[in-house]
């Protein structure tokens, strides 16, 4: 396998987080409200690599930039 690196600054990561996260909350919605069988298979397999991606990345950044980078709220905008 080979590998892919690219170097960001921390507000470019937090689209990129915020970005993931909307997806997997998207599929996770289509997954527990789905009647299609073969659409719950397709996309919960989508969501599983998915998350195997974002698992660690999340856990990464959280550790370098602290919890606040996968806080997306606008509140104080």
């Amino acid at each position: 396998m080979s590998s892919f690196h690219l170097e960001i600054v921390e507000s470019e990561l937090k689209i990129v987080l915020e970005a993931l996260i909307d997806m997997e909350n998207r599929k996770l919605y289509i997954c527990e409200t789905s009647d299609d069988n073969d659409e719950i298979a397709g996309i919960g397999n989508e969501l599983a690599e998915l998350r195997l991606f974002l698992k660690p990345l999340v856990e990464k950044s959280v550790e370098k930039y602290g919890t606040g980078i996968i806080n997306f709220s606008r509140k104080n905008l």
